[in-house]
């Protein structure tokens, strides 16, 4: 199989930049892979898992919080809010979050941001479940 070039880049640091086999992730219209001579995409991305099929055939999971990607001629470019690897997430801080932010969205108060809300609870759930997922 061939590879194709992989970089995530977050507001705040360069995540990844590697050669891989494959690169799967959640776009908002359904997740789709990327392999070598994928067509030329554009997508935004939901709050979800990227999961990368490394060199030596490993796959490795990240938990992601959206952005847009960009594939042509084989490069993968992922602009993403957040990156994290599986093993970087802390369980008890994603749990202490999607508690927090279950308890403001029933709290009905008027000044909640809800959208916010939802998207910080959205993504300790996409944390916790990523932890828990067996591969």
């Amino acid at each position: 199989m061939k590879e194709i070039k992989l970089e995530v880049i977050t507001p705040s640091k360069k995540a990844l930049n590697e050669e891989v086999l494959a690169v799967t992730l959640p776009g908002t219209v359904g997740s789709f892979q990327v392999l070598y001579n994928h067509a030329p995409l554009i997508s935004t991305l939901e709050i979800g898992v990227m999961k990368v099929i490394t060199t030596d055939n490993t796959e490795e999971f990240y938990s992601i919080s959206g952005g847009t990607a960009e594939v042509l001629n084989n490069r993968v470019l992922v602009l993403a809010e957040s990156i994290e690897a599986r093993d970087e997430i802390d369980v008890n801080r994603a749990e202490k979050a999607k508690e927090r932010a279950k308890e403001r969205l029933s709290s009905h108060d008027k000044s909640i941001d809800e959208a916010r809300a939802e998207a910080a609870l959205k993504r300790a759930m996409n944390r916790i479940k990523l932890v828990e997922k067996k591969a």
